[in-house]
């Protein structure tokens, strides 16, 4: 089958729809289209898809929710289009989860561009793809549900994280024994509390050690890899319940 990125365009416009559809096959993508969340999560369901473009005002469910019941549930890259191009609206898509922001109406070229740089970015990590859709994560007696954002213990107790603790977790466990530098975390760990990971993400980490860590001042889970980043080092399975 085709090798070309898979690209899922969701907006209610149908002109925009076919518009986006008919230029990135012209530049060799594959396109599917959808017109509402249901279409999407359809799309989702019956194929591979490698990024999606999420319209932010939608006729059932607006983009912003979509966006993160998407994030909740996968690390598919998303790119939102949008009329509302102020500041509190883009940062809104931004915390939601969207890897970028493109404001109507746009230059079709600049939106290629714009999937490229987000393909390019997600693509410099190594995908496993049983732990980017599996819905439980273990490692070392550990359970992360990624649906209900919740974290268990070896001996079964419930260990309260923030949102920002639970994404930069999820980034960690998706990717074990790989070293992810400042920037990649950031990206990875995108969700309500970006703003806040640009600021720190060392000191996002330091909590989240003394959550999982026996010894928070000798991390065995979470070590940092002098000059280059931070590398989750325990074995990670994936499964579905």
């Amino acid at each position: 089958m085709k090798d070309e990125p898979h690209i899922l365009v969701v907006d209610d416009d149908r002109e925009i729809r076919d518009l986006i559809c008919r230029f990135l096959r012209k530049r060799g993508y594959q396109v599917t289209l959808a017109a509402d969340g249901q279409g999407m999560r359809k799309a989702l369901a019956d194929s591979r898809i490698d990024l999606v473009i999420l319209d932010r005002v939608l006729p059932n469910g607006d983009g912003i929710s979509l966006c993160s019941e998407l994030r909740a549930q996968s690390r598919v890259p998303i790119i939102m289009l949008t009329l509302l191009g102020s500041e509190p609206d883009r940062i809104a898509g931004l915390l939601t989860g969207a890897d970028d922001y493109v404001v109507k109406p746009f230059s079709p070229n600049e939106l290629v561009a714009r999937i490229s740089a987000v393909l390019r970015r997600a693509n410099e990590l190594p995908l496993d793809s049983s732990l980017h859709s599996a819905k439980i994560l273990r490692f070392a007696g550990w359970t992360l549900a990624r649906i209900r954002r919740q974290l268990i213990s070896p001996d079964g107790a419930t260990v309260p994280l923030t949102d920002g603790e639970i994404d930069l977790l999820l980034a960690f466990a998706e990717h074990p024994q790989v070293v992810l530098s400042r920037n990649q975390l950031s990206d990875l760990a995108r969700g309500r509390n970006a703003i806040a990971f640009d600021r720190g993400i060392d000191v996002q980490i330091g909590r989240l050690r003394r959550k999982i860590e026996t010894n928070p001042e000798q991390p065995q889970f979470i070590k940092a890899v002098r000059a280059r980043g931070y590398i989750f080092t325990p074995d990670v399975e994936g499964c579905e319940s």
